[in-house]
């Protein structure tokens, strides 16, 4: 009974964040998710949302940490790796960007188009 009852709060906590995110309350989505990851910390959609929150205020260390959580917790996360490549082409860092795109190409499912366009970019600015 006690594990139904914290699945649901961390349920709860996800979803409050959620809403709180598209209404661009990002302090409060924060903690929200932040609940949600004490109660279930294996949940990568908060780490996820946690990530888009830091690219949202800037804080690059702090989205890279919450993109490398999700892809630890579940490796096959498209959005995850995707956004981790941008991340890492933004930072210059050409190489580790492009076999993060490959790795992805090689899954893709929901994101190969914007992979592939990615990966042209990455070649572009390999090339300069």
């Amino acid at each position: 009974m006690l594990s139904s009852n914290v699945l649901l709060a961390s349920a709860d906590y996800f979803n409050e964040g959620l809403i709180l995110f598209k209404k661009n309350q990002l302090e409060k989505a924060k903690f929200k998710f932040e609940q949600d990851i004490v109660y279930n910390p294996k949940s990568e959609k908060s780490y996820l949302y946690l990530s888009k929150i830091f690219n949202k205020q800037n804080k690059k260390d702090l989205e890279e940490k919450n993109l490398n959580t999700v892809i630890l917790l579940n490796p096959l996360n498209e959005e995850a790796i995707y956004n981790l490549a941008e991340l890492r082409l933004n930072q210059s860092d050409f190489e580790g960007s492009r076999k993060l795109i490959d790795q992805l190409i090689s899954i893709c499912h929901s994101y190969c188009l914007k992979s592939k366009e990615l990966k042209v970019e990455i070649e572009k600015s390999l090339k300069k």
